[in-house]
């Protein structure tokens, strides 16, 4: 077991290794208390866009879902007749300009994730170190948008917001305890909107609602072509993700009925540039869409395979709620 996977295992339990971790959560539960506070009294400014802004974020380490919970949102705000636009850090990107992420950009250009919600959504996305300035930009480019959707960002407090969706993963809140001590970012419970959680509720006075995530019936080629998963079992399948719980995916593929040949687990964000394929030719790589946006470059022969969300309705009308009550002249 690798010590990430120890440090994590670390992290559901208040055991020996946490204990003895605990006491460096003191400073950083000062340090985030002091940063909170210097905002909400006006010290440090917060910036505010015209439009009104949802964050998707969480307060663990790791992978919570986030970035398929803002492909959900984005369907359903278009649905509801809004005109959404995203904005991010593009977390992994080799570029530190505010800049657009378009289908045609690289994973090294944007970010892993602000690519494949491009690709995917069908909406403008903006990457930016600060992501006021990724709105801004955003908006000038395209005026007609009128709600952003800011992909992952609950601790970037310079980000005025509007609605708080908090996402938690089956691991919940772990231990309790704040890194490094545990998996929290921030103490829990903290004041959001709205909480989705694929576990036990998390606690707290926020409205919550369960998520389960699945993948697709079908993977999908480099050119866009889908194939049903019925026709991949009995193939030697090269399983592959570098995403924050690889396991996960290699889990979901068993549960499909498409047990992996061989599996690699690779470190979130990797970009793929010195990966190579397994000597085994009869080995077809398979992975997330993620990951597929910096392989199928060099290697159009991988397929991915879809996440999907459910997600109960009860959530959207507590969301389409939330936006009504919006009365500000900016909104």
């Amino acid at each position: 077991m690798s010590a990430a996977a120890r440090l994590r295992q670390a992290w559901q339990q208040r055991g020996p290794l946490a204990l003895l971790l605990w006491p460096l959560t003191l400073p950083y539960r000062l340090l985030t208390a002091l940063r909170r506070a210097l905002y909400r009294t006006g010290l440090l400014k917060q910036h505010r866009l015209p439009v009104p802004v949802i964050v998707v974020g969480n307060v663990i380490v790791g992978g919570a879902g986030k970035t398929p919970v803002t492909l959900a949102l984005l369907q359903h705000l278009r649905a509801a007749g809004w005109r959404p636009g995203v904005i991010s850090r593009g977390y992994g990107r080799q570029t530190i300009s505010c800049r657009p992420a378009l289908p045609t950009s690289s994973a090294a250009e944007v970010g892993d994730e602000p690519l494949l919600i491009a690709r995917s959504a069908g909406v403008p996305v903006y990457v930016a170190r600060r992501r006021a300035d990724a709105g801004r930009a955003l908006l000038a480019a395209h005026p007609e948008v009128n709600i952003l959707v800011c992909d992952d960002g609950l601790q970037h407090l310079q980000l005025a917001r509007d609605v708080e969706v908090c996402v938690f993963n089956d691991e919940g809140i772990g231990n309790g305890w704040l890194l490094p001590a545990g998996p929290l970012r921030e103490p829990w419970p903290r004041a959001v909107d709205l909480v989705l959680h694929a576990g036990a509720a998390p606690g707290g006075s926020a409205p919550q609602f369960p998520l389960s995530r699945r993948l697709a019936d079908h993977a999908v080629d480099a050119k866009g072509r889908q194939l049903p998963l019925a026709q991949l079992r009995g193939l030697k399948l090269h399983a592959l993700a570098a995403i924050a719980r690889p396991q996960d995916f290699f889990a979901m593929l068993r549960a499909q009925g498409l047990p992996p040949a061989t599996e690699e687990a690779l470190p979130d964000h990797y970009d793929f540039s010195s990966w190579k394929r397994p000597s085994d030719k009869r080995l077809i790589p398979i992975c997330t869409e993620k990951d597929a946006v910096k392989l199928w470059p060099a290697h159009p022969g991988a397929l991915a395979v879809p996440l999907r969300l459910d997600i109960p309705a009860a959530f959207f009308a507590a969301l389409d709620a939330r936006l009504a009550s919006l009365s500000s002249p900016r909104h």
